[in-house]
């Protein structure tokens, strides 16, 4: 009877171990290497100048960068939105607001103004508040170019809110007129006034009557605190919020040159269409004896640009970014081995060690019997 065979798998050895064998490169041994405590103090700076360097260049690549980009605006059938926050030295009863445009359409039909009796001269709290959005306003218009790419990353899109209420009232008769509110109107040039007398729409425009004023009731002193276009964004200035004149004379023209400029803003979480705007001023007081006609009041002739400004949030290329990190790990490392070696080079000759042996304090290390060469003589 045949014997049954059991067959016993055989080890052949890891795989990992066969391809460890192929390794071409010189390896040393852990007793050949040179320790010393300038290499080890040279390691932990390196180390450290790289997880520096490392946190650098990511803080850099988070923080995007926005793009400006101008082209041809084709939104015709967008509405212009105007709000309007402003302080006349003159009671309510005594001056109307009006706007006029190149449609000639009611334009009151898609908003209000309100009104609202007041007095001019602010309260210490209100005061305060006036002057450091005054304050900031003006600098920023002065040095926007500087701080243009920290107010477009900036989360919040106004400094300051509208005037807080007064803290006292005083005692006399209102002075001042508030015109307050919006309006969406039609994106096409127009003109926003305010003069003195109510206004009477007749069919194709309207006058204001102020035949029982005299020219002593005439005070066109006012304060901004609120004129834009659009929806509030971060990174953009109105140049004529917090400005306050005062009239040296009752009878003046103040014009206002506006040029409005429709804008898209276009970041990573948000994409939204709003407008800027950059205006003139100028003004001339009213004297018919000495030619200078016109109305008195206050005039913002405004006009919408034909190009539009695109504002785009961009970061770096991811595959940049990492070839920067391998540079600056790759950079520091290879530096730092040469300085220490400098090092090393300057103290052994400096202690008068440059003709010591190198290996001669290293222990013994029997070789294994697969180190051993047959040497074949012939």
């Amino acid at each position: 009877m045949e014997k049954e065979r059991v067959s016993v798998p055989r080890y052949r050895g890891s795989k990992i171990e066969k391809i460890k064998k192929i390794d071409i490169f010189t390896k040393l041994r852990e007793p050949y290497k040179e320790t010393s405590s300038v290499g080890g103090t040279f390691s932990v700076i390196s180390f450290l100048i790289i997880l520096w360097l490392v946190y650098m260049e990511v803080e850099y690549y988070l923080e995007s960068q926005f793009v400006f980009h101008f082209s041809p605006d084709t939104d015709f059938d967008a509405k212009l939105k105007i709000n309007v926050d402003i302080t006349i030295a003159m009671p309510c009863s005594n001056v109307g607001a009006d706007i006029l445009d190149s449609t000639n359409q009611n334009v009151f039909r898609f908003g209000h103004l309100e009104e609202e009796d007041t007095w001019f001269e602010l309260a210490p709290n209100q005061r305060i508040q006036f002057e450091n959005k005054k304050y900031f306003n003006t600098y920023l218009r002065e040095e926007y170019h500087a701080v243009k790419d920290l107010l477009w990353r900036r989360s919040y899109s106004s400094l300051f809110n509208n005037l807080a209420p007064r803290n006292d009232n005083p005692n006399r008769p209102y002075d001042a007129c508030r015109i307050y509110g919006y309006l969406e109107i039609n994106k096409v040039s127009g003109n926003f006034h305010i003069t003195a007398g109510k206004s009477l729409t007749l069919p194709r425009g309207h006058i204001h009557i102020s035949a029982f004023m005299s020219d002593r009731d005439y005070n066109f002193s006012h304060r901004i605190d609120r004129f834009s276009f659009g929806d509030a964004s971060p990174g953009i200035i109105h140049p004529l919020e917090g400005d306050e004149i005062i009239a040296n004379s009752a009878m003046v023209l103040y014009n206002y040159f506006i040029e409005v400029v429709p804008t898209d803003v276009k970041t990573f979480l948000t994409s939204m269409k709003t407008y800027q705007y950059s205006v003139k001023q100028l003004s001339r007081p009213i004297d018919h004896d000495k030619g200078s006609h016109g109305m008195p009041g206050i005039f913002f002739k405004y006009d919408v640009a034909a190009l539009k400004v695109t504002v785009r949030q961009e970061r770096d290329n991811i595959g940049m970014f990492l070839v920067r990190l391998c540079s600056i790990i790759g950079g520091v490392y290879v530096c730092s081995g040469f300085v220490n070696s400098l090092v090393q080079f300057v103290y052994n000759f400096l202690t008068c060690n440059r003709n010591k042996p190198k290996y001669e304090n290293l222990k013994s290390v029997p070789l294994e019997e697969s180190q051993f060469v047959p040497v074949k003589f012939i």
